[in-house]
């Protein structure tokens, strides 16, 4: 049975998981739920995520929400295919930054930087008004992170050591979205964060992903 992402590709979350995929080299159905139209909040799919966000994840008998954690399912389930480096299931001493990684983006840079995401990405999409307050803020509260990033970045070339891990993968969608932004400024003012940023961006698999959210304009 196919691999199925159930969600929005404008979804942070829902980019997260293709990214992995495709690092992985595996095959996926993406099935398109309208969030517009609430269908995130339906029966059916909260059969899938119980909390009705998306995404909902299906590989075969398995059911699974909650981005960062089906990405470490979907590295570990699959640990011979693809990339095989974006975990070190039989190292815990390599697999300890990965994890301290991990929890950084999840704990603080997601929740400025997503913030940041919805007041200059999305707001404008749906023909709502930024708040500049708001962006100012959190883009004061983005940069106290990306100091820290700016230093460990000065001793690796990525976050977990010196390749590319689910540390930085997770960081994708909201950088690729920010990176549009007057929020840019925050990233180039910090030139290891920066270079990191071009690099993981300029990755094959993140490729694949605008592909298929450019097949889904709407």
């Amino acid at each position: 049975m196919a691999i199925k992402v159930h969600g929005s590709v404008f979804s942070p979350a829902v980019l997260r998981v293709f990214a992995c995929l495709n690092e992985k080299d595996l095959e996926s159905e993406y099935v398109e739920i309208n969030m517009r139209a609430g269908e995130h909040k339906k029966e059916s799919f909260l059969a899938l995520n119980p909390f009705g966000q998306v995404p909902g994840f299906e590989d075969g008998d398995l059911k699974l929400f909650e981005s960062r954690a089906i990405n470490q399912y979907i590295a570990q389930a699959y640990a011979a295919k693809g990339n095989q480096q974006l975990t070190f299931v039989q190292d815990a001493k390599r697999m300890g930054p990965v994890y301290v990684w991990m929890e950084v983006e999840a704990q603080k840079f997601d929740p400025p930087s997503s913030k940041l995401v919805f007041e200059l990405a999305i707001k404008p999409l749906l023909g709502m008004n930024t708040d500049d307050a708001a962006v100012a803020e959190h883009e004061g509260k983005l940069g106290e992170v990306l100091d820290v990033y700016e230093a460990r970045l000065g001793q690796s070339k990525y976050l977990a050591g010196d390749c590319f891990t689910l540390a930085d993968l997770n960081h994708l969608p909201a950088i690729n979205y920010l990176m549009g932004t007057t929020a840019r400024k925050v990233f180039d003012a910090r030139p290891h964060v920066s270079a990191w940023c071009a690099d993981i961006l300029a990755r094959p698999a993140w490729a694949k992903v605008l592909a298929l959210q450019k097949q889904h304009p709407t």
